[in-house]
């Protein structure tokens, strides 16, 4: 077996990973793609071979590169290497390297995220969260928010704060956080 042949058997399970940890059932994935039940589970399962026509649309649907499917080699700068931390069943990519001062993630949590109670927490910093899609729930002091798609918000951590998501389907959201109470300063804004 040569490395393509690999390459393409490990598909399969990656695109099933993917589904479950967004929450996404097959019959969802095949409403949002077009593709039926059967060629995603046989897809997922190895026994068919995945095309160009089949993995588009599925990169669209779980809102990934397309080479994320494949595991393509990496083509970016080779001195930065991002990994997803995984904590308490989100994703988080970060996107800065600088230690200290302004930290950015791209958070991607599934829904119902992080489950439990609101519990507000407090602590030092300034905070600014970006909802690319999907939808989040703020809870600010005694204020109760539902962000959508191109919303942003902004805040002090010593408020009492808390976020998840409250569905129904994955919420994306850019965050940049300082730690010592930077904040974004806003220098142009349109009328």
């Amino acid at each position: 077996m040569d490395d393509f042949d690999e390459v393409l058997e490990a598909v399969g399970p990656r695109l099933r990973r993917l589904r479950q940890e967004r929450g996404t059932t097959l019959t969802q994935l095949a409403e949002s793609t077009g593709i039926s039940v059967s060629t995603l589970s046989r897809l997922e399962a190895g026994q068919r071979r995945p095309t160009l026509e089949l993995l588009l649309p599925l990169a669209r649907a779980h809102q990934v590169q397309l080479d994320e499917l494949v595991d393509a080699p990496s083509t970016g700068d080779p001195r930065i290497h991002s990994k997803p931390i995984k904590r308490f069943g989100a994703v988080l990519i970060p996107l800065s390297r600088r230690p200290g001062g302004l930290q950015a993630f791209k958070q991607i949590a599934p829904p119902g995220w992080p489950g439990g109670e609101v519990e507000q927490k407090t602590h030092e910093g300034y905070d600014w969260i970006y909802v690319l899609s999907g939808r989040l729930r703020l809870v600010l002091g005694d204020k109760d928010f539902i962000l959508e798609a191109g919303e942003v918000a902004e805040f002090d951590t010593r408020v009492p704060h808390w976020f998840g998501n409250p569905g129904p389907e994955p919420v994306e959201l850019l965050c940049l956080y300082g730690p010592q109470g930077e904040r974004m300063h806003v220098r142009a804004k349109s009328r």
